[in-house]
Parts: C-alpha cells; structure tokens; sequence
C-alpha cells in the first residue's frame, strides 16, 4: 500500500504568503488570543485503507480449497483476495494489463498471477498487505495458460505459439525443459496446432502431461521420455479438458456445443460425444451445432453419479437468452440461468488431491457483474446468502455521504429495519469461502455510508472498522406512479432515463430525518419509524420556480395586492393575483404550452409504508409556460426548525414540512436586497412569446425532453395538499452571470452551456444559530446561503413556539443581504465559536412520529440550547466559508474577515468539508487536480497538500466526500469504493486494523492408496520434477526467452511473515534456511578446493616421477 509523503508546514507561522493572508480588524480580538490551535501536520497522513464492492470489469479466478480463500483478477490488472465475511484485500499489477489467469499455491499462503502482457508475478499473501515477490516477464512469446500441480514448485506454461516452458516458482528461473509444438504433434501433421489452450497432470501419473491444442489436438506427454504417448484427435477446437480422478479418462469441451469423452489408451476414437443442449434428430444424425461449451469440470463423488459442471453450450436458436450454468449430475440436467454473463466458474471439492473423490459441494460462478455460489448439496441448487458487499452497483451510483462518529443507536435501528427486507430461499449452509481473520478494531466509533441510486434507491451501509454491510434499502420511487407501458409514459420527463435518480440528500443523523432531491426536480422528506403505517393520501406539494426577463415583464396595474405569509387552510395573495384556474389541474394541450405540470406523477392509491423510512411530504417542480424546472442543485433539512430549504438556478424555496407550507419563493435577484421579502410587490405572470417559445421547446426536446402530455391528475382535490402548494412566480436579474460548476451536475443538464455559463444558482445551504444581521446582540435561528457566484447571504428566520403553536403560526422569514463575497462558487459553510469548537446545526431528537404521544413529548422536551448571546462590540462566532478556489473566516457579528486562503489559482475545488479532527476542527478539500488538501481552524494554515488521484473520471468528482476522525472515500470505478485517510493515527495503526489473509491450517493428509494398490503399483505415480527440471538435468534456458524481476515485497514478506501469527517459526525457518544455504556454498567450494588440491597433488607426482632419473642437462 503506497503511502504519501506530506509537505510539511512550520506550525509557528500563520499563512501570510501570497497564497494566504490573515488580517486580524481593529477591536476583534486576534487569533493567538481567542483560539489556541493543536492540530499540526504532523496529525495528517495520506494513504489508501480498504476498497469494497465488486471487482471492475473481472477476468480470472482462482480458490485455494485449504485455505479457503477466493482471488479474482480483473482486466484492468487489480487483484481482490475474500475470505470470510469481512476478510478483502486489495491489490494492483502495476502494469495495468488484464490478469488472464490465476494458481494458488495452495496452503502456501501464494498466490501466481499471469498478465495479457506475457507476465507472471508471485504474491506473498501471508502478510496484510500483499506484495510481489519476483517477476518474469517473457520477451518473445504470448502466454496462453498456466499450471501449477498440488505441492509441486514446477508451473507449466503454454504459449501462443504452442510451446511449454517450465519455471521454478521458488527461484522464478526458467527450466531447460521445453516441450515444443513440433514434437508433440505428429510429424505428419502439416498445420500449426494453434496455443496451448489447457495443461494438466494425469492424476494418478505426474509423469503424464496432458496438452490440449485450440485446433482439437491432445497430446499425453511423458515428461521422462520427453515423447508422446498418445494424441487424440477432434476436428472441433478445444476450449477446455477436464480429468478423472482415476486418471482413466478425460473430457473435452468444444466449439461445437459438444462434450467428447475419451479413454486415455484408446486415443482413435472418442468413447462418447454428446451435445448437452443440441436437439437429436430422429434419423440418428449429427445433432445440430450449438454455441461452444467455454469450460467443463468433472467431478466424482464417492456414494453417488459424478457432476459434469459447464458454461455455455446453448443453442442458437435461443437469442436473447441469458448466460446459463449447467449441471449434469446422472440423468438429470440443470440449466441456472445468471443474470450476467459469466466469466469463469470453479467447483469447490472437499480435498486438494486431484487422485482423490473430489466430492463436489458448491460452485462458485464469477459473472461480469456479480458473485454466486451454488449449493450443489441441497435439491434445486440453492445459491448461497452473499456477505461481501458487492451490491454497490445494484444501480448505478449517483450521490455519495459519509457520515463517521455517526450516534451509537443508528446501526442497530437500521439493521432491524433493513433485515426484514432480505430475500429468502437461500442455501442453509455457511458461506464456504471462510478463510482469513479479522484485523484488530482500533476504530470504536460507528460510520455509516449513504448512496443514492440512479432508479431512485438509497442504501445505508455500515462502515464500522474498515468493513461494509448494507443495513437497509429505500426505494424512492414507490411514491410515484410508473408507466406501464411506451404509450403510457408521461412526456414531461426532463431526463431521458433514470427519471428518479437521487441528485443529492440531506440527513441528519441525531433526527433521523432524511430529504432527498431527484433530477426530475423533486423533493422527498422522509421520517423514521419503526411501525408499519399505510399513508392514504400521499401529501405533496407543487412549486412553480421560474425565470423571468426583464424585456417580457410588465408591471402589475394592481398596486395594492401585498402578499402575506400564507397559512394552513389559507389563500395566499400570489394567488389571487393570477388568473383564476384551479391549482390542481395543468395545461398541457396540444396548441398552448406546458404549464403548473410536474415531471412525475405522485401515486394516488393507498401507500403501504414498512417499518425504515417513510414518506412524510413530496415537493415537485412545475413546468412554466412551457420550460421545464431546473434540476434541484442545493438541499438541507433542519429538524429543530422543522424546515426544508432547496435551490436551482431560478433562485431558493423554503417548505415548512410541518406544516405542509410554502413559506418563501425567491430569485436570487431579491435574495440579494436586503429588504424584507413580504414587502415586495407581486411580479406580473411572464408574457408568453410564442416564436421565441416554440424555439425554446424544440431545443429542449433536442436535449432532454419528449412531447407534451398531462401527468396531472384532475378532479382529486382532496388527494393532494395543493391548497397549501402556494405557487409563486419569481424573477431573477438578468445581469447575474455566473459559471455553474459543471460537476454539481451529474446528469442530464436542464440548460445548454452557454446558458449555464450566464446562470447564478444556490450551490450550498447551512442552517445555523447566529447573527442574522451585522451589530446585533442576540443569536436567532438563520440560514446561510451559497451562490456559484461566490456570494454568502445571510436569512433570518423567525419561528413561534413549540408545540400547537409551532403548528398553527407561519414561519418568518427575512433575507438580510449578502455577508461576503469568495471568488468560485461556495461549496460549504460552518459556525465556530470563540473557543474554535464547530456549532453544529441544532436538531430534533429522533422520536417514532407513530408512537403514542406520551413517548413523542418525552422526546423531545430535550432541546439543545442556543450559543450564548453576544457582549456589546464582541465578536463570538467565527462563519467559516469555502468556495471552489478561497477559503475565508469572517468575524461573527461584525462580519469583518479575519482570514482568508487562496486555496488553488489554475485549478478549482471539488469538494470541501468542515470536519472534525484530533478534539478539533479543519478545512478539508478536494482539488480537480488530484491534490488533497487541510487547513487549519480558523487561521487557515495549510496542513496536508498531498498530489493523491488526478481527476480522471466524472465519479470520482461526484462521489469524493470526507467525514469526521480523517476518513474520505470516493467510487473508484462503477462498482467499487474506495476509502482513504489522512490521518496519522489510523495510518500507524492500518496494519493492525487490515484483515489477515493467511492462516496456519494443516494440509489434509493424501489419500491411502490401499494394500493392493500398493503391492501391484496401482496408486499414483510420483515423480521427481528436479531430476527433470534442474539445471543439472535440463540446462539453462534462454536468456533472451524471459527477464527475471526481482519484487519489492522479498524483504516485506519476510517482514510481514515474521510479525504473523507463525513470526518466530518464520523467522527462524529463514535463518536456518540462510544458515543452510550459506552452508551449503561453503561445502561447495570446500569440495572445490579439494578436488583441485588432490588434482595438484596427482600433477606434481606426475612431473616427478618423470623427471626423477634424468640428470639436469637432459631436462
């Protein structure tokens, strides 16, 4: 796991370069006397933790039957190894290329991986985080398939050209041993026999080597001969070869849809072809050819018929058919049909010994988008009950939250909500991949992860101690009604798929109060309970948000007409002032524009609401004459003030879901004037142009939308709440230009660019309690509201009494102006106090809504207090604010900055969140450059600027989120989540919070070969590969053939097998392997030494009995 190295900052200065400036304004108070700071850079770290969810895009799959662990590989060259539940690894090929196949060396805690990129490397998985041990990357020929026989260090490789080289996984050094094509073949034969397309060892012979040849050639080699035995000939290509435990016979899959079984002495003839989906004829011939069989296993039982186990195979004539799993066991035939297609399937045996009953008992089948284990036990072949979390991707993800320190009761309330909705019919037996142990939980604080779907569900999961769990799904779209059919579908829609796709939530955890916001610009306001309710009525409410042009308006003759708060059972005067058409009905004719439609049609019938979430009040959006609504860009509910506040780029609406009202409507051009917003005169309705309107309607239908049609329902005015759905018409000033960040968007956009280019809209929401006005003493309810123009203005809020009262008087509402102005659209905002701790929004307890009412008041009599009150000429608060480029402090309530950072000039800021960190608070951001950055609160001072992860793809944009105690994640790719840190802490304690793959299981003992067997030499053969195989035997290969790479992880194995549960036995295996070996070369050149002393020794005897009785002149 790569780890980032931090810039680190000198914590004495304050950030006064000229990236940062800190003024501190006559009579506030400066930072080093109000706020002591404590957090420092060393607090941070970066680096990667867990991924989760399905692997991208898999390739290959291997199972070690001891350890009982499961790799996959994928085509973009990742590795994911699952043992129990809980027990993942993550690992990446740093090449990228496809990982087309992979060999445990099984109870060996190994793991061999074979690229597209002609590459092998050898994994060390007994330590937590795996890492490459050596590499060996061939130079002039293509790798095909690999074998690596139980308890043997001798892999068979085969090659496209359709040769086999042999390499020593120990050393990961090529042998001289090299069987080539042509002489595995016969002479006579004048084509190439194709790759090498299966290898495998007789069971009960090793000597025997089994190759199987694409053209549909099999050769049984005899490794000591260096000969064939026999060939067996088809003239369909092979996909693949599966043997029998005895060793007598083998089975081979085809092109053709068929299955040819063959005697392994009687090569000539196949003793049986069979076309398991073909239709026979009744003339007895050839059936007719069906797709090909990609893979067959055969596996015997002891008490009973064998299983023939295959993928594909089908007809032709079923098109559109999905991919199937059949099993053949005896006279009966299984077809599973998957939901995906499959990649690669293995069936799990009790024993690793391939002489031995296998004894079948799941398969386990790796689909493009899924994992399924098949119960081959039980009648019906049952699947399995998955733990992995691989369901991320169920629907694609559109939204991401990340809640960490989340209050101790949430899980539990979920869980018993969620586990009410899970499937049954499953298999009664445990999960058989159940391999590994659990890392040590350092982390005692409950995390929760949110994601928003695009067919409109949200799951919670629980995140607790790097591990992830669904607790329970939300299905938004039940409150709607679905078409059933083309002709039915509503053409109001302004996404052309997905109409109920989750844009962005809001939850509060303490409350249990949720609000999502979908692209078809509704709003749903959900509670939590615990009891099954049926809601007769769904409640909604429609708001006509519009955008009105100064060159169309006309100003209304009626100048006495003041709008007035409205109220439940009330009209409001907005409505008065338009002409006299009932609410509850929309013009969609086919000679006038779309008007007061929504995109989606709320449910009219009854609604069955199990215990989780249930709806409480539904908002939509209208058309307006004819434009569709903008797609809702901000969203926040406050459960203390029972208010939901949302905004697009028409401007913001505050709903009381209380008391099923729309309090405010407001453009953005009348948000920005400080004066009280009821005091406005009434704007005139938009005139109608009807060129100009016909241009505009065909270019949304180029864009996003169909034909006109009603989804409204007319004639059920009791059904729906609309005599309280006030519907306002606002204008906005056209001289607002502003750039809406593109990546607040992440589906169909509502405007083209040069429109959205021109277009302020609400980017961020922040309920607070604070000064609503600058100078004032007294702290009230307020909302914060952020522009993609980079404008802060302040709204106040004015709400009566709790109890009847809170249900019975309006809410006030007051916008006070803007506060201040940062450069880039403003992403989030928070409170302070004067001791620098984060004021977070007050809540509501949660409370069942369908309790007795005894129970609800009981709750929530407990009401967290307001902030103290303001001295006289003091400042208490600090508003700390982000935008996509500056972050700045400003002085509360004086609202005189106090601080202020430019975080980035040539990029801009996708996401930043004020967490909290080490018993305190800071800034953290996530740059469109790949950087990751903190500062600190509230003098800002960078901490942590790291150059993490470019921005490569959209998602990573629209999922990024950070959360408290220094966790972040983001999707990685459509299927999985990443999670990362930055903090110190949790990095120093990763390798004891990361699950250990590994652990010491003794291997089953071989199978007996019995008296007679025995005596008469029936058992298996064995065979001593390094008589074979060694450079002593065979030679040296090539050097050109293959470059042997040495891996990084030769010392971290050592490392990490010595900190393991076996450390000491590991450490001194390898010593006294060291010692050994060292040894050994010493008694090496000791002999050496000798043989050439006693060599000497002969030579000098030698000269002188020559010379000895010559005298020196004969010399």
């Amino acid at each position: 796991m790569k780890k980032f190295n931090i810039r680190k900052v000198l914590d004495g200065l304050t950030a006064v370069s000229s990236s940062s400036s800190a003024t501190a304004q006559p009579g506030t108070p400066r930072e080093n006397d109000v706020v002591q700071e404590t957090l420092q850079s060393e607090h941070f770290q970066l680096c990667k933790t867990v991924r989760h969810g399905f692997p991208y895009q898999p390739s290959s799959m291997a199972f070690d039957p001891v350890q009982k662990i499961l790799a996959i590989g994928t085509q973009t060259g990742a590795l994911r190894l699952f043992g129990r539940a809980g027990v993942e690894c993550y690992c990446q090929h740093e090449s990228g290329a496809a990982v087309i196949q992979l060999q445990f060396l099984i109870n060996e805690g190994a793991l061999v991986s074979a690229l597209a990129d002609d590459s092998i490397h050898l994994w060390n998985l007994r330590q937590k985080i795996p890492a490459i041990l050596h590499s060996l990357k061939f130079n002039r020929e293509r790798i095909t398939y690999c074998h690596l026989p139980f308890q043997s260090k001798w892999l068979y490789i085969g090659t496209e050209r359709g040769n086999i080289h042999i390499v020593n996984v120990e050393s990961f050094t090529l042998s001289g041993y090299v069987i080539m094509w042509n002489k595995a073949i016969e002479l006579s034969t004048k084509t190439h026999p194709g790759p090498v397309v299966h290898i495998s060892d007789n069971p009960m012979d090793e000597g025997k080597l089994l190759i199987g040849f694409e053209c549909g050639v099999v050769v049984l080699w005899d490794l000591k001969s260096k000969k064939a035995d026999y060939r067996y000939n088809y003239d369909e290509a092979i996909h693949s070869v599966a043997w029998h435990h005895e060793g007598k016979q083998f089975v081979c899959s085809h092109s053709d849809g068929t299955l040819t079984t063959w005697n392994v002495r009687a090569p000539a003839k196949a003793a049986q072809i069979i076309t398991p989906h073909g239709k026979q004829p009744k003339d007895g011939k050839k059936p007719e050819p069906c797709k090909p069989i990609l893979k067959v296993e055969y596996k015997t039982t002891r008490a009973g018929d064998p299983f023939m186990v295959l993928s594909g195979g089908l007809s032709y004539d079923t098109v559109g058919r999905r991919a199937c799993l059949t099993v053949m066991h005896g006279k009966s035939t299984a077809v599973l049909e998957m939901d995906y297609p499959i990649v690669d399937f293995l069936t799990l045996c009790e024993t690793p010994y391939p002489n031995d009953f296998q004894e079948p008992y799941a398969v386990v089948v790796l689909l493009e988008k899924d994992l399924v284990v098949i119960d081959l036990g039980q009648i019906g072949y049952p699947i399995f009950e998955n733990p992995y979390p691989l369901t991320i991707h169920e629907s694609p993800v559109t939204c991401c939250e990340y809640f960490a320190d989340c209050p101790a009761d949430l899980i539990p309330a979920l869980y018993s909500v969620g586990s009410r909705q899970k499937r049954q019919g499953y298999s009664k037996k445990e999960w058989p991949v159940s391999g590994g142990n659990w890392g040590q939980n350092t982390q005692s604080y409950p995390e929760i992860i949110i994601t928003g779907h695009a067919d409109g569900s949200i799951k919670f999961w629980d995140a607790s101690a790097l591990m992830l769990q669904v607790l329970y799904k939300l299905k938004t779209a039940k409150v709607f009604e679905r078409a059933r059919g083309k002709e039915e579908k509503p053409n109001t829609d302004i996404v052309d798929e997905d109409p109920f796709a989750i844009q962005t939530l809001s939850w509060c955890p303490e409350s249990r109060m949720l609000c999502v916001a979908g692209v078809s610009a509704h709003v749903i306001v959900y509670r939590f309970s615990k009891q099954e309710i049926t809601t007769e009525v769904v409640q909604l409410l429609e708001v006509r948000m519009q955008c009105e042009f100064s060159d169309v308006d006309s100003p209304d003759p009626g100048g006495d007409q003041t709008p007035t708060l409205p109220t439940p059972g009330a009209s409001s005067s907005p409505q008065e002032s338009e002409p006299p058409t009932q609410p509850s009905t929309g013009s969609n004719s086919s000679d006038g524009p779309r008007d007061n439609i929504p995109c989606l049609q709320v449910r009219s019938s009854p609604l069955k609401q199990s215990p989780g979430y249930q709806v409480e009040l539904v908002i939509q959006l209208v058309w307006v004459s004819g434009e569709p609504p903008q797609q809702i860009t901000s969203l926040a509910i406050n459960s203390s003030y029972g208010l939901v506040v949302f905004g697009n780029s028409n401007g913001l609406a505050v709903v009381d879901y209380l008391q099923k009202t729309l309090l405010l409507n407001m453009s953005l051009s009348e948000l920005y004037s400080p004066s009280d917003p009821y005091q406005r005169q009434p704007r005139s309705p938009r005139k109608t142009r009807q060129p100009s309107g016909e241009k505009r309607s065909q270019r949304w239908r180029s864009l996003t939308c169909k034909k006109c049609s009603s989804c409204v329902t007319d004639g059920k005015p009791a059904a729906r709440t609309r005599q309280k759905g006030v519907l306002y018409r606002t204008k906005s000033d056209p001289n607002s230009y502003a750039k809406d960040n593109s990546f607040t968007r992440s589906r169909s956009s509502s405007v083209t660019s040069i429109d959205r280019e021109s277009r302020e809209a609400i980017s961020s929401f922040y309920f607070c309690e604070s000064f609503p006005r600058k100078g004032d003493s007294l702290v009230s309810p307020c909302l914060l509201v952020g522009t993609t123009q980079g404008s802060v203005m302040m709204v106040a809020l004015s709400l009566p009494p709790g109890g009847d009262q809170r249900l019975q008087q309006p809410v006030g509402i007051a916008s006070c102006g803007t506060m201040a102005q940062l450069k880039g659209g403003v992403l989030t905002m928070a409170l302070l106090d004067a001791a620098g701790t984060l004021l977070p929004p007050s809540y509501e307890p949660w409370y069942d809504p369908n309790a007795s009412d005894e129970e609800k008041e009981k709750s929530r009599r407990r009401r967290p207090a307001s902030p103290p009150s303001s001295q006289e000429g003091q400042d208490t608060q600090f508003a700390v604010l982000c935008s996509e480029k500056q972050a700045k402090v400003v002085a509360m309530p004086s609202q005189t900055r106090l601080y202020k950072h430019n975080i980035t000039e040539t990029s801009f800021v996708l996401r930043a969140d004020v967490v909290q960190m080490a018993g305190t608070n800071c800034i953290t951001c996530f740059c469109a450059n790949g950087h990751i950055m903190t500062l600190s609160l509230p003098s800002l001072r960078p901490l942590l600027d790291v150059n993490y992860l470019p921005l490569t793809d959209m998602r990573i944009a629209r999922t990024f989120c950070f959360s408290n105690l220094g966790q972040a994640l983001y999707l990685t790719s459509p299927t999985e989540i990443q999670r990362i840190t930055y903090s110190q802490e949790t990095c120093d304690n990763l390798q004891e919070m990361l699950s250990e793959l590994f652990t010491p299981v003794e291997t089953p003992e071989a199978p007996n070969r019995g008296f007679f067997k025995g005596l008469f030499g029936g058992g298996a053969q064995s065979l001593d590969r390094e008589d074979l195989f060694g450079e002593t035997a065979s030679g040296k290969a090539s050097r050109s053939l293959a470059q042997h790479i040495p891996g990084p992880g030769s010392m971290e194995g050592m490392k990490g097998a010595a900190s393991g549960v076996v450390g000491d036995l590991a450490r001194a295996r390898i010593a006294l392997d060291e010692r050994g070996q060292k040894l050994g070369e010493l008694e090496e050149r000791t002999a050496a030494m000798m043989a050439s002393a006693e060599s000497f020794s002969k030579h000098a005897h030698h000269m002188m009995l020559k010379y000895k009785d010559k005298k020196w002149y004969q010399l």
